[in-house]
């Protein structure tokens, strides 16, 4: 288990070490290749997890089987939190999009941690803020904002979590199939790809298997607003 990547997470982060080695010995890990669940909509929820590599999509499904994409997850997050503070069926889907690593904690535990180290509760907290402001924010979006605008703010958003300098530009390794792209934007496709071709053909950016390279960011952030 990569010990590193843990501890930097915000809700490791103000503990001691004593309390961290302790609470280690109570997480479970958990390997998932691309396409499979760790929880689907619905089930009962008794842990928390924490992303150690690659990248997980929470997701919702309508009842005519459409899929909703509502965040794609990566090193040092974490999801499933919510059932701690209501133990109601699981809200969405957690599929991963990669080759990937998870750590499991179960609510009993992190509960027992919280007793003695309450400053866990507030990044838990901050960790829910943090998850409903993006929700508005793609709420808002819906609204007020054209597919190609949504398109750029998502890459915008994916650069910064997951992007790393390329020769010619940022390097999005976003692991996402083109349907689960429109997914994400809530928009089509063919709306997407309309949208993607418009910037490659500007030289904004340029498209790679589940990737792309943004070329110039200032005119993707331009073009997200």
């Amino acid at each position: 288990m990569d010990l590193e990547v843990l501890r930097r997470a915000p809700l490791f982060a103000t503990l001691d070490d004593d309390v961290f080695s302790a609470l280690i010995k109570e997480l479970n890990e958990v390997d998932l290749s691309r396409g499979s669940s760790v929880f689907h909509e619905g089930d009962q929820g008794d842990q928390l997890y924490f992303i150690i590599s690659g990248k997980i999509k929470l997701g919702r499904t309508t009842p005519d089987g459409r899929e909703n994409l509502l965040a794609v997850l990566g090193p040092g997050e974490i999801f499933g939190e919510m059932a701690l503070f209501n133990p109601a069926p699981r809200t969405a889907t957690a599929t991963a999009v990669s080759e990937t690593r998870l750590a499991g904690l179960r609510h009993e535990s992190l509960r027992n941690v919280i007793t003695t180290n309450p400053e866990v509760s507030v990044q838990l907290l901050q960790a829910l803020a943090k998850r409903l402001t993006r929700t508005n924010e793609s709420l808002a979006d819906l609204v007020f904002s054209d597919v190609p605008g949504r398109v750029a703010k998502a890459l915008l958003d994916l650069a910064d979590r997951f992007g790393r300098p390329a020769p010619d530009g940022v390097l999005v390794a976003h692991e996402l199939t083109q349907e689960e792209l429109a997914q994400l934007v809530g928009a089509s496709r063919e709306t997407v790809n309309k949208a993607l071709a418009e910037f490659v053909q500007r030289g904004w950016l340029r498209l790679e298997a589940r990737a792309v390279v943004i070329l110039d960011i200032q005119r993707i952030r331009q073009r997200s607003r």
